[in-house]
């Protein structure tokens, strides 16, 4: 006999699992099916899952209670048996009570969009605060499910009648020992957002920028960052690669010194438990100065996800919901040149030599790369004003300073002063940076 206990767990790595995409009728949609269920199969693969099989299943109508009409159940079912799929995997959000029907129809562990993302982020958080982040997420998440987790008790019931017993008593118990976890996570959190914030705020008062590195799961950002900063913060062919946010310091034309961020990869359909968890960690896009977007333009699907990226932008506050426009530059970093055509490569090419703000590059070969640190470089010293500084020539530590942190144009003898010879210099620099040189010793 089917026992709901055999299905509970967390999901096991190598697994065989059928991943299934529902087509909704009527139901708008930005993204291909087909695209939605390559990306379904790829956050499987992130975490280890085999895909035993996947398909796009049409629905002329949703079933309240399973979702799927009675032979599409058949058909999975029969899929599952026939490609040994221990675990079902659901592009879509699953009620508690879909998720448990199609668990005791097909005899198999069942995971919706929400519960794959969450075993991803589960697995790949690494600080202290991205696990708090996750947790919190989970509990948010099983909070609603609880009658399906707890369906076991059920049987410890005495005498006759449908109501009441051990089993709603439990429920009661768990759902209260969650929202006190719950509460005290968001007060832990609260505590890092503050602790954050006292760090932006004290490198607002240092003179480096930050420049924030954003974009869609899996279109490159950590190899980029890894190629502009000499780091070795992971970077793999999968989705989420990489959760928790890194900073490093690089250095730029004009700027000795910026801070690179990269930040938690966007994806369609994010869970709403995850969005506002990790809004902390995404905050640091809102603190920039500048905005790198980077584009996987070897895929298919890169303006849909271009939208994604805006939208979430927009909902940080970072674009003008209206006209879409950002209080802070933007810069198009159009990546995977490698892994396109030659005629697609010459179309962006032609269509980026007309735009001031997308550069094409290849984070994995290295092309284009320093075409965007000169953009770079330029976009922070944009508004720099030409300063004529005359110095005693023995003031090695001033003159230093300027040609490390400004763009020297001229440095030349200034005849005697009444301490010395003098250097005329004449240097751009920008308004932070000439109010440094001020408040030099």
């Amino acid at each position: 006999m089917f026992d709901n206990d055999d299905i509970e767990g967390e999901v096991t790595r190598g697994a065989r699992a059928l991943v299934i995409c529902p087509d909704i009728r009527g139901q708008r949609r930005s993204e291909d099916p087909e695209n939605r269920l390559e990306e379904a199969c790829g956050l499987a693969l992130a975490i280890g899952i085999v895909v035993a099989e996947a398909f796009v299943l049409p629905i002329r109508e949703v079933r309240p209670a399973t979702l799927f009409g009675e032979g599409q159940i058949q058909r999975i079912e029969t899929t599952c048996l026939q490609e040994e799929a221990e675990l079902v995997i659901v592009d879509a959000s699953l009620s508690a009570i879909q998720q448990r029907n199609l668990e005791e129809r097909l005899k198999r562990k069942v995971i919706d969009r929400t519960g794959l993302i969450l075993e991803i982020f589960g697995e790949r958080a690494a600080t202290a605060e991205g696990r708090l982040q996750v947790e919190l997420a989970h509990l948010d998440y099983q909070a609603s499910r609880l009658v399906r987790s707890w369906t076991h008790l059920e049987r410890q019931r005495g005498g006759f009648g449908f109501l009441g017993g051990p089993g709603e008593t439990q429920i009661e118990a768990d759902r209260r020992m969650i929202r006190s976890r719950m509460g005290k996570l968001r007060r832990d959190l609260e505590q890092v957002r503050k602790t954050r914030e006292l760090h932006r705020k004290r490198r607002g008062r240092a003179p480096w920028p930050v420049i924030a590195l954003v974009g869609y799961t899996n279109a490159g950002k950590s190899t980029l960052f890894n190629r502009l900063t000499g780091s070795d913060v992971m970077a793999e062919d999968l989705l989420f690669a990489t959760l928790d946010p890194t900073m490093r310091s690089i250095r730029l034309p004009g700027v000795e010194k910026a801070i690179l961020s990269d930040t938690v990869g966007f994806i369609s359909d994010l869970p709403t438990q995850l969005v506002a968890a990790f809004r902390a960690t995404l905050e640091e896009v809102t603190a920039a100065e500048i905005i790198l977007h980077v584009r996987d333009m070897a895929n298919p699907a890169n303006a849909m996800q271009k939208q994604q990226v805006l939208d979430v932008l927009t909902d940080l506050d970072v674009l003008d919901g209206e006209g879409g426009e950002s209080a802070m530059p933007i810069i198009e970093v159009w990546n995977k040149f490698d892994l396109i055509d030659d005629e697609r490569r010459e179309e962006l090419l032609g269509l980026s030599r007309h735009s001031d703000d997308a550069v094409p590059i290849s984070a994995q070969t290295g092309y284009g790369v320093d075409e965007l640190i000169e953009k770079l470089g330029e976009t922070l010293t944009t508004g720099a004003q030409i300063h004529h500084i005359t110095l005693p020539a023995a003031d090695g530590l001033r003159i230093a300073w300027l040609h490390a942190h400004g763009d020297v144009l001229t440095d030349e003898d200034a005849g005697e002063g009444q301490q010395g010879p003098l250097r005329r210099i004449d240097v751009r620099l920008t308004d932070k940076e000439y109010g440094r040189f001020e408040a030099l010793d």
